[in-house]
């Protein structure tokens, strides 16, 4: 008997350990110093773009030391919505899970081509798991109330700048045969939700597919094809493939290099489409 609780406990000590250190891997490079923004932009040289959607969009990808150097132009929110320069990982909802998020990449590629005097500011709402069904009622997941905390986050963003998209990801939690037919049309609604809120009718939404990795993938594909066909309705939409993106070894998250290849995916959708 004291032979089997010895190795109980051995095993529990050990898996404790593993956990530890993949958490330590995984964090490693995260900032360690949170800058805020003393010199605040003019409120019509700030582009506000919203960051929603479930784990892809808050990110699970490996930062390295280059993701945490802030440039002057690319601006986030901290955990109690004080205005900071971005650094990855924007996302803090999941602080046990987030990692590398498309974020940075966006502005970063952005940036190349709007003027010299404007800067983003990029507000991330996104909840790793969260299900459509869950944003359109208001549900509280990961103690984050969804679209409560996104009205929140988007009215602090119109404190300081215009809103100017949405960049959205998210599906994985609906990709079952139950869910799939519904989800062109609760996009629609979600969406509608968010424009009314924000005030723009026309306001352009960018959306993610899903991979092409998944151990589901004829439902992941079925749920890009909703995607497909909502973009197709709403031309203040658009969409950016990911089919040749890898994961991170889950079969679920993009690994950094899709995270950063999205963000730039974004931003040429958005200046393809949108810019003027």
């Amino acid at each position: 008997m004291k032979k089997i609780l010895y190795l109980i406990s051995f095993f529990v000590i050990s898996q404790t350990l593993k956990a530890q250190e993949t958490d330590l891997e995984r964090t490693q490079y995260f900032p360690k110093v949170i800058e805020k923004v003393t010199n605040i932009p003019s409120k019509n040289k700030v582009w506000v773009f919203i960051m929603a959607g479930q784990s892809n969009m808050a990110g699970r990808g490996q930062v390295v030391p280059s993701d945490t150097i802030p440039n002057k132009r690319i601006l986030s929110l901290n955990k109690q919505g004080e205005l900071i320069y971005a650094k990855e990982p924007l996302h803090f909802y999941e602080p046990t899970r987030t990692g590398l998020d498309c974020g940075v990449s966006f502005a970063n590629r952005l940036l190349k081509q709007i003027p010299d005097d404007v800067s983003i500011l990029l507000i991330p709402t996104a909840v790793g798991g969260s299900a459509i069904s869950q944003w359109l009622g208001d549900s509280t997941y990961r103690d984050v109330k969804l679209l409560s905390n996104f009205k929140e986050k988007v009215a602090i963003g119109q404190k300081y700048g215009v809103v100017k998209g949405i960049l959205w990801h998210q599906g994985e939690s609906d990709a079952s045969e139950k869910r799939i037919p519904f989800h062109t049309q609760n996009l629609s609604k979600l969406f509608g939700t968010f424009r009314n809120f924000i005030g723009i009718k026309n306001l352009p939404i960018i959306l993610g597919e899903l991979g092409s990795y998944s151990k589901t993938n004829d439902n992941w594909q079925k749920i890009n094809q909703e995607l497909r066909v909502y973009v197709s309705k709403d031309r203040y939409s658009t969409i950016v493939q990911t089919q040749d993106f890898k994961h991170k070894g889950d079969n679920v998250h993009f690994d950094s290099a899709g995270q950063r290849a999205l963000g730039e995916r974004f931003a040429l959708a958005y200046l393809l489409k949108f810019y003027k």
